[in-house]
């Protein structure tokens, strides 16, 4: 009796250690999805990315080393081991690299950075060496690591444990690129936003032998990313979706199809047949700023407020020349936002902006502040965003741009490419006495800007009052009837028509 209870518990256990065993093993095989065979109607090609020509051209060379690697190695040439992807979240980076593997037609292996990191040490470095395992059985193929900063970090900096994990982690992604054999037709790419944290080794000649830019996308760009995403929408025939991208500008590939989107889902809740200027006008706002809150109790007072705050921005930006031309002002809360001017750049973006724009932007933004001053005698919280925008500008002209007083010289902190802000770690580049004068040319460059805001509120009080009453009345007001208020001051002005 008691040898049968002895051999149970015994058989108990040897089960148990068994199931660990093999759990611990799968717990180091790779997380990549795997897409070996993907059907005609998923499968994506470059004509599915829109925008990037610069970047497209770059990769179709990585797409020609996968589809004729024997003509590459008869002349001798090296086959590239990988390229890197940077750019801001958002713009088409993932679409890119699937992309690629869909031109080439081979298999395409995706994960994210994240996902080689665990508590546990050697299990990323396990993980490594499974997928790249199985990369070279299935090549030629295309691995894909986003947000490969999440492991491939400069080694020694971090601020925290675990990095002897993500250490070994990015230690072993080393020793697998560097020990492909020549020519082994199997391509890692990365995708990062913050190129500026990335260890030294991986960029070195060898690994990521190819470094690509993934910019946000221009106007032109825009027009062809709605397209794109408005190919299976029921889009009313007067759409323009060229206006539309004059009005995002900014707004990464990711914004415009949530754009399109909430467009879509908005005609469908106001039961109508096709989207139209006015779901379009409404999504756009509704991605920069949030929900509109139409329900929300306004105190009379509160209505006058912002109705002058936002006749303040909306005056000095139609008196400048170098400012963007107001399309439409409501005090129709929305998000976090009381109220808001919204405003086109034209039908260009620029790829460099002068002095002049950057003191133009200014006094627009001052243009709530010193309204609440002049008319209400004191100011209020709702003015924090625009000082907070206004001395960030300043600021950049000063310590990166060469426009104070101070001449010639750059005062910038930043380290290369960088998406999402400074390395934590990272200082001052300058003396205590430079920094007191860098802060005195901001300081005056935004009172300048004070300056001329108040100028034109004083000279052109009665428009704004129009502007404010008007505002009071009808909760928005649109181009036309904003334009009839104001034409005299500037007669050039052209509308957006959506």
């Amino acid at each position: 009796m008691q040898f049968s209870i002895f051999a149970l518990i015994a058989l108990f256990i040897i089960r148990r250690l068994g199931d660990i065993n093999s759990r611990s093993i799968s717990f180091g095989n790779s997380r990549a999805k795997a897409y070996d065979e993907v059907n005609a109607k998923d499968k994506v090609t470059f004509e599915d990315v829109a925008g990037n020509q610069e970047a497209k051209q770059e990769l179709t060379e990585v797409v020609d080393f996968l589809k004729r690697p024997e003509e590459y190695v008869k002349m001798g040439a090296k086959i590239p081991r990988g390229a890197l992807l940077i750019g801001a979240p958002g713009n088409g980076k993932t679409l890119m690299a699937k992309a690629i593997a869909g031109e080439a037609n081979v298999p395409f292996f995706f994960v994210s950075g994240s996902e080689f990191v665990e508590m546990f040490v050697g299990v990323g470095a396990g993980r490594v060496r499974d997928l790249f395992r199985k990369a070279k059985k299935k090549a030629p193929c295309v691995i894909f690591i986003d947000e490969i900063d999440a492991v491939g970090r400069q080694r020694g900096a971090g601020l925290g444990g675990g990095n002897d994990e993500r250490e070994q982690t990015l230690n072993q992604i080393l020793v697998e690129m560097d020990g492909f054999e020549a020519n082994t037709s199997v391509i890692v790419i990365g995708a990062t936003n913050r190129p500026d944290v990335l260890d030294p080794a991986l960029l070195r000649p060898g690994r990521f032998d190819r470094q690509i830019t993934v910019t946000a996308p221009d106007k032109s760009e825009r027009e062809k990313i709605l397209s794109v995403h408005g190919k299976n929408k029921k889009l009313k025939k007067n759409v323009d979706l060229g206006i539309i991208a004059k009005r995002t500008a900014g707004f990464s590939g990711a914004d415009l199809a949530n754009v399109l989107n909430e467009a879509a889902i908005l005609t469908v809740r106001e039961k109508k047949k096709e989207i139209d200027n006015e779901a379009l006008r409404e999504a756009v706002e509704k991605v920069v700023l949030g929900p509109s809150l139409k329900t929300k109790v306004i105190t009379d007072e509160q209505k006058k407020l912002t109705a002058y705050h936002e006749a303040g921005h909306a005056l000095v930006s139609t008196v400048l020349p170098e400012a963007n031309t107001v399309q439409k002002i409501t005090i129709i809360p929305r998000g976090k936002a009381g109220g808001y001017t919204f405003s086109d750049q034209g039908d260009t973006d620029p790829i460099t902006r002068k002095k002049s724009q950057f003191m133009a932007d200014i006094a627009v933004l001052f243009g709530g502040y010193t309204v609440e001053k002049l008319i209400f005698g004191e100011v209020t919280t709702g003015a924090s965003n625009d000082l907070a925008k206004a001395t960030e500008i300043a600021r950049n002209m000063v310590n990166r741009y060469g426009m104070s007083d101070l001449g010639p010289v750059s005062f910038d902190d930043s380290k290369g490419l960088s998406f999402l802000g400074k390395d934590m770690v990272e200082g001052k580049q300058y003396s205590e006495e430079s920094a007191k004068l860098i802060d005195t040319e901001i300081q005056k460059i935004l009172q300048q800007g004070f300056q001329t805001c108040q100028a034109i509120i004083k000279k052109h009080m009665k428009e704004l009052k129009a502007i404010a009453e008007t505002l009071i009345e009808q909760e928005v007001l649109e181009f036309e009837e904003f334009n009839a208020i104001t034409k005299h001051i500037n007669p050039n002005l052209k509308e957006s028509k959506i």
